[in-house]
């Protein structure tokens, strides 16, 4: 029998044996895993807090359960007795022992170092075409000579005053009609979604009527709460997708349920969650209540998309990868159990394809290249890369498979974005010497005050941004070979004097900081990083070659980690085609605000619903020169084509 046992923390990914017996947090420190404890693992502050995922997880190669864990304590159960039951499934890291294999998540409360969701509110200027709207109507009293019913009298007083007549209502209307009527003195405010379907009302005045648009991520969910009426955004937040647990990516999840098919209740149950506490926290800094949404948008690729419905997503794993629907969807909000008011409805946007979906509908709304003359070449850089190419004679997408490096997973010092998250890089092209800058601060490490800048969290690790630049610079300074190699033949300085270059094996590794913790740029951290650029350079030249072209006129990077990639360090690194860098772009979350326009702007969808039947889907699986593509995009930052613009910025000292 086993005397230790494997044990996976999510979200960080980081992994060890240990003995049985061992307390959960011990092996989280001892991996140097992110969990708070304030008062030193005696169960008195509770920060600590941890979930078992349950269930077989092909890509650790284990079976987590609950029972490996060892049972409910009596620091557990003085904790509850102080302090209240503990959140669902959760229990204390400092009190529960290793019995078996383990996946533990680590929820984003338990976490020192609270990572960043930098899904921003994009400005943008939207023509509002409500779908809901609001009327206030002053009713007759019933009388002993006057019975008529309250929604006949209703239906009365809204078309003598508007002009408005009503289809039938909903229960929860009628439910809470004659409260409202008696409670405002037969004086009330009635919202009525697409002009005639009565959704909510209130006793008295009421002018505001707020919605919610939601990007579900593969890795982050954001969510922005809106006045239907003005459009204006009146707060926003975002959280970490709580999935992550069941896969980094959309196909470990896929894997996971075919492995668990019992759990897909489970992974709609945990993003549903995830949104209604968005909505609270969103509701709470607007000063309303979460029964206060009548109308909600979502986009998603197509795995969340039909997650969050509840549809069986396990179709899209394999070929010929068919959705169960891929038109727009409305459902009530009730159906999502989203906690909204009762008359709340859930719009989808249309997906496009097995493998581009609502998200990239999304994008098209936002950026519009079907109004564009310009070809445009739009890059939706996540997990996977969404890609659109064309104009307004013609547009194709794809999606390819570009994986987590590019948002610091899989990276020997990766982490999400977060205060203390390596950044920014510049390595001085002579000396090797690197400098950055961290998350939560504007100061770079060579620049006085940078210590005392950092000294709440300190460097942690490097986020996506910062490997992108990272690697970039390092094959700018000469560190990296153009295959990609770090063996430091090129460099300024003979790397075995060279204090930043350390042996890792037979080549060498880049010391970026000499801690605490030692950040080093690993042989392995930079093939990751050309796996990932070159999935999504061969998803694009695919594009550019179906539609007959060798160039664009503007690249389009969106996505909220699209929104902090450095043009020209994503050219050096050959993760998009050559292109004049004052034509290369930020859209930031573009599919954020397809979401908003869509909810704030009822002929739009139409206009989207239409638009999405004129894409042109282009399956990169089926694809046989794919692979061509991605085999040439693996050299810095390409085996064959040239980067004219890129030289001609280098040599105008642009760096």
């Amino acid at each position: 029998m086993a005397d230790d046992a494997l044990v996976v923390f999510t979200p960080s990914g980081k992994r060890g044996r240990f003995a049985l017996g061992t307390p959960v947090l011990l092996a989280a420190r001892q991996l140097g895993v992110d969990i708070d404890s304030v008062c030193g693992g005696r169960g008195i502050c509770g920060r600590c807090q941890v979930a078992v995922s349950e269930g077989e997880f092909a890509k650790f190669g284990l079976t987590s359960a609950s029972g490996n864990l060892s049972p409910w304590s009596e620091m557990e159960e003085r904790y509850v007795a102080q302090h209240g039951a503990l959140d669902e499934s959760r229990r204390l890291s400092c009190a529960s022992e290793i019995r078996g294999d383990l996946v533990v998540d680590v929820p984003a409360a338990s976490q020192i170092h609270r990572q960043i969701v930098r899904k921003r509110v994009e400005s943008r200027a939207i023509d509002i075409v409500p779908l809901v709207k609001l009327h206030y109507v002053e009713l007759g009293k019933p009388s002993i000579d006057d019975q008529t019913s309250d929604f006949s009298r209703l239906r009365a007083a809204l078309e003598d005053e508007w002009g408005l007549s009503m289809r039938a209502p909903g229960l929860a209307f009628l439910q809470a009609l004659p409260w409202a009527l008696r409670q405002g003195d037969w004086n009330v405010t009635v919202a009525l979604r697409e002009a005639d379907h009565p959704i909510a009302v209130w006793p008295g005045f009421r002018d505001q009527a707020h919605g919610l648009a939601v990007d579900v991520g593969t890795t982050t969910i954001a969510a922005h709460l809106c006045d239907l009426h003005s459009g204006d955004v009146l707060a926003a937040s975002g959280a970490m997708n709580p999935q992550i647990r069941f896969g980094e990516d959309l196909i470990s999840r896929v894997s996971y349920l075919q492995l668990n098919p019992e759990e897909a209740g489970t992974l709609s149950a945990v993003v549903r969650r995830a949104i209604t506490e968005l909505a609270a926290e969103t509701c709470v800094e607007a000063g309303i209540e979460v029964g206060d949404i009548l109308e909600v948008s979502f986009v998603g690729n197509p795995i969340m998309h039909h997650i969050l419905l509840g549809l069986d997503p396990l179709q899209l794993g394999r070929a010929p990868f068919p959705l169960v629907v891929d038109e727009a969807v409305t459902v009530s909000a009730d159906d999502l159990e989203l906690g909204f008011h009762a008359g709340a409805q859930a719009y989808l946007l249309p997906c496009i394809a097995g493998h581009v979906g609502a998200d990239t509908a999304g994008v098209l709304l936002s950026e519009s290249p079907h109004k564009s003359d310009d070809l445009v070449l739009i890059a939706d850089v996540g997990t996977n890369a969404e890609i659109v190419l064309g104009n307004n004679e013609r547009l194709l997408a794809c999606s390819s498979p570009t994986g987590p490096a590019f948002e610091g997973a899989q990276i020997d010092a990766g982490q999400r974005a977060a205060p203390g998250a390596i950044e920014r890089v510049r390595i001085d092209r002579r000396t090797l010497a690197p400098r950055f800058s961290v998350i939560g601060s504007e100061i770079w490490s060579d620049e006085p005050g940078f210590a005392e800048a950092i000294a709440g969290f300190g460097v942690t690790g490097i986020c996506g941004s910062g490997i992108i630049e990272a690697v970039a610079e390092m094959h700018l300074a000469g560190i990296l070979a153009d295959s990609g190699l770090i063996d430091g033949k090129s460099a300024a300085n003979d790397p075995a004097n060279n204090p930043h270059m350390v042996a890792d094996g037979r080549v060498f590794a880049y010391r970026l900081h000499s801690g605490p913790p030692t950040i080093d740029i690993t042989q392995t951290d930079v093939r990751a990083i050309q796996l990932a650029k070159a999935a999504l350079y061969a998803g694009a030249r695919l594009l550019m070659d179906k539609l007959g072209v060798a160039s664009v006129d503007r690249i389009v990077l969106a996505g909220a980690f699209g929104s902090y990639i450095d043009p020209l360090h994503a050219m050096a690194l050959g993760m998009i085609p050559d292109c004049p860098l004052d034509r290369v772009s930020s859209a930031g979350n573009a599919a954020g605000t397809g979401a908003r326009i869509a909810l704030l702007n009822g002929d739009m969808r139409g206009e989207i619903e239409e638009l999405v039947r004129r894409v042109e889907k282009i399956e990169t699986a089926a694809a046989p020169e794919f692979q061509d593509y991605f085999v040439a995009a693996m050299p810095l930052p390409h085996k064959d084509h040239e980067f004219p613009n890129l030289r001609l910025a280098l040599d105008n000292g642009r760096s």
